[in-house]
């Protein structure tokens, strides 16, 4: 049977699998600092707390394993991964390569003017919050501004990799949180990015969008997160 003219633009709609689900919200708790780095997951524990399974739950914690952000020892479970000075490092390798990549795909196609208004968006909410500029608030925002880069450039292989490094960096911004007396450097550094990317200076935005990811990558280090 011929669909009608009209119903061809529509996308089937796919329903998420319970592993799914459960591996994003596993993903938000360990983003949000709710286990935090080197924090034991039990499965019983856990199955009870989300009400599922242990069937799909080994299924997602699985997933979480693959994506590096939990780590298992040998005859004593699942543990969320620690932070280590090299794991902070190559973590912010893969951003810089994920978001310079982005950056890159988003000038060539003609979309830094649409992309830099919903940087200034991310920006205009941290300026929102730039009385409390160590919150947990700030940090989402933060990370707003870099989903919504990689987001633009419209690739779904980088998104579905700055997906799990995002988790990763949500662990490093609260580290670093404390290093932050104040919003101003974050909001400048930011909305110059911004900036270069409205007018299509891609040089100066790679060139700031790499400091940036340098002074992160600094800024962890003197925090000293746990390792």
């Amino acid at each position: 049977m011929t669909e009608p003219d009209h119903l061809a633009g529509l996308d089937p709609v796919v329903q998420e699998s319970t592993p799914a689900i459960i591996a994003r919200a596993l993903r938000r708790a360990i983003s949000d600092g709710t286990f935090a780095p080197g924090d034991q997951l039990g499965e019983a524990a856990l199955a009870r707390t989300l009400g599922v399974s242990r069937g799909p739950l080994r299924e997602a914690m699985q997933r979480l394993t693959q994506e590096g952000l939990l780590v298992s020892h040998r005859n004593r479970g699942l543990f969320v991964a620690e932070l280590t000075p090299e794991a902070v490092a190559d973590m912010y390798l893969l951003r810089t390569t994920i978001e310079t990549a982005a950056l890159q795909r988003v000038l060539e196609s003609g979309a830094g003017s649409r992309t830099a208004d919903e940087l200034d968006s991310a920006v205009d909410a941290m300026a929102a919050l730039a009385s409390e500029p160590r919150s947990a608030a700030m940090v989402a925002a933060d990370l707003d501004f870099h989903h919504a880069l990689v987001e633009a450039a419209r690739s779904p292989r980088l998104s579905r990799v700055h997906e799990t490094v995002l988790v990763e960096t949500s662990m490093c911004l609260h580290a670093m949180s404390a290093t932050y007396s104040d919003a101003e450097s974050r909001l400048s550094e930011h909305r110059a990015i911004a900036d270069a990317v409205r007018v299509g200076d891609a040089a100066r935005a790679t060139s700031l969008l790499v400091e940036h990811m340098q002074d992160g990558l600094a800024r962890v280090r003197a925090a000293g997160p746990a390792t």
